[in-house]
């Protein structure tokens, strides 16, 4: 997408690959990850650059990341609104795990599919059944949500940050929309229009599509050494 930067973002693209490393983000800890296991290449969902750098410095945590990738000969490959909208990315995986069959998509886009999906369960779920079932497969340690007193059945997702979409979700007829860092006024929305809101973390909605990163890697490159960083988890934590 427009505002996007995936793609080839660090390294030398002569440089041969032996060992590459999947992550979700490209943390410091990654990174440390990648050094340790003599990693030549990071293939990533979010973009180690984001917005324009006029200097590189150590002093600052996200350019001194660039430094010790480039220090290390670690290439950085990020896919990110492209596994998004892909089939079989990062929304039909997430569908795929609250047992949901995709129906449509979301919002449409520019480009080739969308973002987001829709999809309907089988059955009916009691929205407590259906919490329980978004924290286990997603390996989330806590929900937000909205419980509009209706049960899951015909629902909307869209991995990450998905909170301005709720109306698309609700124009569709669906009873239920998950996504993460939904605002307040969100909430506000989803008690008005009657429909069942889910947060279940950015990290949570979107790092199970490492594993698809990971089988079709390991399809490509069959000859090199493919895994999923152990190094990340959620960074946001819930009290109770």
């Amino acid at each position: 997408m427009d505002f996007d930067n995936s793609g080839f973002l660090v390294g030398d693209p002569e440089q041969d690959v032996s060992s590459i490393l999947v992550a979700l983000d490209i943390t410091s800890e990654v990174i440390e990850e990648a050094v340790d296991h003599n990693v030549q290449l990071i293939v990533s969902h979010h973009p180690v650059i984001w917005e324009p750098m006029k200097q590189v410095l150590t002093s600052d945590p996200q350019q001194s990341k660039i430094i010790k990738l480039i220090k290390n000969d670690i290439a950085a490959i990020c896919m990110h609104t492209n596994l998004d909208i892909t089939e079989g990315g990062v929304n039909d995986k997430l569908m795929e795990l609250l047992g949901a069959k995709t129906t449509g998509i979301l919002e449409y886009t520019d480009v080739d599919n969308g973002c987001g999906r829709l999809g309907e369960l089988d059955n009916p779920m009691e929205l407590q059944s259906f919490m329980d079932r978004c924290k286990n497969v997603l390996h989330a340690n806590g929900l937000r949500f909205h419980d509009a007193g209706k049960k899951v059945h015909k629902i909307a997702v869209m991995g990450g940050s998905g909170g301005n979409e709720l109306h698309l979700a609700w124009e569709n007829g669906c009873d239920t929309y998950i996504t993460s860092d939904i605002k307040y006024d969100v909430f506000l929305l989803a008690k008005e229009v009657g429909i069942n809101l889910i947060d279940a973390d950015h990290f949570s909605t979107e790092n199970p599509v490492t594993e698809v990163l990971y089988q079709w890697i390991r399809d490509f490159a069959k000859d090199a050494c493919v895994f999923i960083s152990e190094k990340q988890g959620p960074a946001a934590q819930f009290y109770s």
